[in-house]
């Protein structure tokens, strides 16, 4: 009996020591994101943090590769009829939802309809269809009332919004309502009983995920996991960040600030990484439903007192990684044109006042939004305020962190401006840049309404040349100007930290975590 006790005891630990080495081997990458996760709707908000999120959560239907092409994704295969109005669309087999149920046609159509009452692009492609409707279980049919070639671009658009597949029971959620369900299809599952706002969010490998058999390329392609566990840390204090990629307590910074990239460079075991497609540009948002700044002489006479350079300096400090750009399209890009900017944004501040006095102001403070907590963006409401007061704007600047600054936003009293930074793949053209969207309610947050604009975005939906896209381009820059739905403060690159022994990352205007290996 003693022999068969500890034989058994002897099994026992076999057992335990194979489960601890089998943990033991799991792999773990460790990434402090650019800001907290406290919002989880990809559709409800546009902030990068969420779409990070969705990108590893959610699969979408069509995906923008390394050359900036859009191919397939959830889709196998599609057909266009002959006179372009008819798109037949047919899933990949294999697609599975992380509770084990197959992805259908009837749960994409739904999707598509809560995208698109959000999403600015989603919302012009949208006003060219006339049907969705399922052929079978992995086919659906969507049908136009004129041809366009902004569908599948629309479809496959990589940057906020983006149009993420969810099951119909989640996709039938009000789009003005947040998902309580996270379920998704992607290569990762959230584990949603980890998470933890102000401390991490976890992210482990979807087994069961298929992916396609072509290579990955950007968004696009066969996205292969190669790391069991991810876990987004939360480190507010950027020094201590540093300092523990240094240590190795963590593995990546997705947005070191500039001003610490001396220091990052000169550890052995830290890599500096340039990604070549992603550009940001900063952007100041007016809200046009409060006072002053629903008078359109009031915000134009912004465009006059700010200057981009002092900005870029305070946020990005180093001539390497920022310029500026006159223009409301990306630079370099097809459609960049500075006409209309001449005289503007270059801080004049006795004409500003000028234009003040002409408009009435009668000094109603402006409500500027600080966000305190990230860093790329920390620094640029002080600028604004100290452009602003020189031009005779008075200012009412409340600090606070980010995702209560995006709960802020989300309504309409309270605020009057806030500064923020669009991926240059958002910045592409009229329809892309949710800014532009000038639909009133449906505007997103700033809620601008201006119709002409809506024409001109319109007339761009349906331009058929580079040179017609061209001209209605220059014409919404200078709707642009006249109106301010928005106003560019410059651009910049934002380069990513990882241990050497992270390797993997693809070349894309999202950091994503497939392809990454941990070695």
């Amino acid at each position: 009996m003693l022999k068969a006790f500890s034989q058994a005891l002897a099994l026992a630990g076999a057992v335990m020591l194979a489960a601890m080495n089998a943990a033991s081997a799991e792999s773990l990458l460790r990434v402090v994101m650019h800001s907290d996760l406290k919002i989880l709707d990809p559709v409800w908000s546009t902030a990068y943090i969420v779409r990070n999120h969705g990108y590893m959560v959610y699969d979408t239907l069509f995906a923008m590769d390394a050359d900036g092409q859009i191919k397939p994704q959830m889709v196998e295969k599609y057909e266009v009829s002959p006179d372009g109005l008819v798109y037949t669309l047919t899933l990949r087999d294999g697609l599975l939802w992380h509770d084990g149920a197959p992805v259908t046609s009837e749960d994409c159509i739904a999707s598509i309809k809560r995208w698109a009452t959000r999403d600015a692009f989603g919302q012009v492609a949208a006003s060219f269809i006339t049907d969705m409707s399922p052929v079978d279980a992995k086919t659906f049919r969507i049908t136009l009332r004129e041809p366009t070639a902004l569908l599948i671009a629309a479809l496959g658009k990589p940057s906020a919004s983006v149009p993420f597949m969810m099951p119909k029971r989640v996709a039938a959620t009000d789009p003005a309502t947040q998902i309580s369900d996270f379920t998704g299809s992607g290569p990762f599952v959230f584990k949603k009983d980890e998470w933890k706002p102000g401390d991490k969010a976890v992210y482990v490998k979807n087994t069961a995920y298929k992916p396609r058999s072509d290579p990955a390329s950007g968004l696009a392609g066969g996205k292969i996991v190669h790391v069991d566990r991810i876990e987004w840390r939360v480190i507010s204090d950027q020094q201590t960040a540093a300092n523990a990629l240094i240590a190795g307590e963590i593995d990546m910074i997705e947005s070191p600030p500039h001003d610490l990239l001396p220091l990052l460079k000169k550890e052995p075991k830290v890599r500096i990484n340039i990604n070549p497609t992603s550009s940001f540009q900063y952007t100041f948002r007016p809200n046009w439903t409060q006072k002053p700044l629903d008078d359109p002489r009031i915000r134009r006479a912004m465009w006059t007192a700010l200057d981009q350079v002092p900005f870029l300096e305070a946020a990005i400090g180093n001539p390497e990684y920022y310029k500026p750009c006159k223009s409301i399209f990306i630079c370099p890009s097809a459609l960049e044109t500075k006409v209309g900017m001449d005289g503007l944004l270059e801080g004049n501040a006795a004409k500003a006042r000028e234009m003040l006095k002409e408009a009435g102001y009668d000094g109603t403070p402006i409500v500027l939004l600080h966000p305190t907590d990230v860093a790329v963006l920390a620094n640029l409401p002080p600028v604004a305020k100290s452009q602003l007061e020189k031009a005779g704007f008075k200012i009412d600047m409340q600090a606070s962190d980010w995702q209560s600054l995006l709960g802020k936003v989300s309504k309409k009293e309270g605020w009057s401006v806030f500064i923020t930074a669009w991926n240059g793949a958002d910045l592409l053209n009229p329809v892309m840049n949710a800014f532009l969207n000038s639909s009133c309610e449906k505007a997103r947050a700033g809620w601008p309404c201006d119709p002409e604009m809506e024409k001109l975005r319109d007339q761009y939906a349906r331009a058929t040349t580079a040179e017609q896209q061209k001209k209605i381009a220059a014409a919404v820059q200078l709707r642009a100007i006249d109106q301010t739905q928005h106003i560019p403060l410059g651009q910049w690159s934002q380069p990513y930290a990882t241990r050497t022994n992270v390797a993997g990352f693809l070349t894309s205007p999202v950091i994503a975590f497939w392809n990454v290996k941990v070695e």
